[in-house]
């Protein structure tokens, strides 16, 4: 399919912005330049209530972000793990986005504000979003969660340290969560080769060169690629691991690793929806504001939380 009119109109207000590329800056001048994302989220929805907690990690506390929704709990959780690349974002750039989450699925949603890379290189990432994930399910109560059914999701470098949480959580015999919320995630190294990283190495927002850049950061060694609680796609099965809504763009780099990725886990036994959305870019949830199939995406995300919940049959 074409691109979408509005994904159109969004990449050329970009382009015209003048903004240089990722790989042309610092990694200062990258934060910097992605302080203005929260913006593409559109107004952030109220919530009944958000309280900022800090719980022990495996190096230094965690912050945590935590957005109760409007009702009576105990209500379910949804573990949040932002986007960026292992590098960029914060708690506020995904603010709007956990918001609307909270409101859509009814559940209590926890931003795990990790540690970045490059002054937190792998495995820090991985290791703050599992303890992060092992507190919530140990400390639910203490929020008005219920602990029985908590979810563990996030978009791009966010939906990698999402699918590692729950390899880990299987491997280590750790508490496990009911479903994985898979947005566009980063599986697989970037020197894989996929075909969706051909077609849209350049122009879409995303790009092959800012893959490359983010590993780079990312990865004490390229070695280090091939463990699977770096690269998912590495696992030698993905067997027993929870219920997985995986959702990718049709130009988006991360396309094709994304949807192998949902093949493995239905080849495994893994109850696994995958959804594409054509003509849509990487980054879609998060530009809801401008972006009609961004906030499809969100509603898809919160009926599928939904029907893993037992709160209410799936929509999308």
């Amino acid at each position: 399919m074409p691109l979408d009119p509005q994904a159109k109109e969004l990449l050329e207000m970009m382009a015209a912005s003048g903004t240089p590329p990722l790989t042309a800056g610092s990694v200062a001048d990258a934060r910097q330049g992605v302080a203005a994302f929260a913006q593409l989220g559109g107004e952030p929805e109220p919530v009944a209530r958000i309280e900022e907690r800090t719980i022990p990690g495996p190096a230094q506390p965690i912050p945590l972000r935590i957005y109760q929704p409007a009702g009576n709990g105990p209500f379910p959780v949804l573990v949040y793990i932002h986007g960026g690349g292992w590098v960029l974002c914060t708690l506020d750039t995904h603010d709007p986005l956990c918001r609307s989450l909270a409101n859509a699925a009814g559940c209590v949603v926890v931003s795990v504000d990790y540690r970045l890379a490059p002054e937190h290189k792998f495995p820090a990432a991985a290791e703050d979003c599992y303890a992060a994930m092992q507190w919530v399910m140990n400390n639910a109560a203490s929020f008005n969660g219920d602990p029985h059914r908590v979810a563990i999701g996030g978009d791009s470098a966010g939906g990698n340290l999402s699918a590692v949480a729950a390899l880990m959580a299987r491997d280590r015999k750790g508490l496990r969560p009911v479903f994985q919320l898979l947005i566009y995630p980063v599986i697989d190294y970037y020197l894989a080769d996929h075909p969706s990283y051909r077609e849209n190495a350049d122009g879409y927002f995303l790009t092959r060169d800012d893959m490359a850049w983010f590993w780079g950061h990312y990865l004490g060694e390229k070695a280090d690629s091939a463990n699977p609680y770096a690269c998912p796609q590495r696992a030698s099965s993905l067997r027993g691991l929870p219920a997985a809504l995986v959702v990718t763009a049709e130009f988006d780099p991360l396309r094709d690793e994304g949807e192998l990725y949902a093949a493995r886990l239905k080849e495994a036994g893994v109850n696994t929806r995958l959804v594409r959305y054509d003509g849509m870019i990487h980054g879609f949830l998060s530009m809801a504001g401008v972006l009609t199939q961004g906030r499809d995406g969100i509603a898809l995300a919160a009926g599928e939380l939904r029907s893993a919940f037992g709160t209410e049959a799936s929509s999308g």
